[in-house]
């Protein structure tokens, strides 16, 4: 069961990964208070990391949203896409919005102090590379086909 219309010919992910993200964020968060888990480093360092880390990610996932707009391409992994698009920041990294999300997420753990964060951030890979990014993988090789499975060779998964 889905919370939103799945089309057809997608990749059938029924949950969105943005959410996947946040809810680990929001886990760590609560771990953290629970523990009290803040480590002692000092404020301008984890404003100016965190900060990064979040500029970094935002700009990599509206990167990753123009080209995937410029296209024709609805970036919702629920929805059909009509074109493959490897261009742009897809030159770089085959999944640009999940590794913007991870990004946003490191860096909002790290600026709020946040070691709880930090430790279920590759919870929140995991989950996401299992439930969505394999699928996607699976769906756009059949899709696609033989430009995909060069694209997969030439491009790594997420850096």
């Amino acid at each position: 069961m889905s919370i939103f219309s799945v089309d057809k010919d997608s990749a059938q992910v029924r949950f969105p990964p943005p959410l996947v993200f946040f809810g680990f964020l929001m886990i760590g968060r609560v771990i953290n208070d629970w523990f009290g888990l803040n480590p002692a480093i000092p404020g301008i360092v984890r404003w100016v990391l965190g900060g990064g880390a979040i500029m970094a990610g935002l700009v990599v996932i509206v990167l990753a949203l123009l080209r995937f707009r410029r296209s024709g391409n609805n970036p919702e992994p629920w929805k059909t896409d009509t074109v493959f698009v490897a261009e742009g920041i897809y030159r770089l990294t085959r999944n640009p919005m999940y590794l913007g999300m991870a990004l946003v997420c490191f860096g909002i753990s790290v600026a709020m102090n946040c070691l709880g964060g930090l430790l279920t951030l590759p919870l929140s890979i995991i989950a996401v590379q299992t439930f969505v990014i394999r699928r996607e993988e699976a769906w756009l090789s059949q899709r696609f086909g033989k430009t995909y499975e060069e694209y997969r060779r030439r491009v790594r998964r997420w850096i």
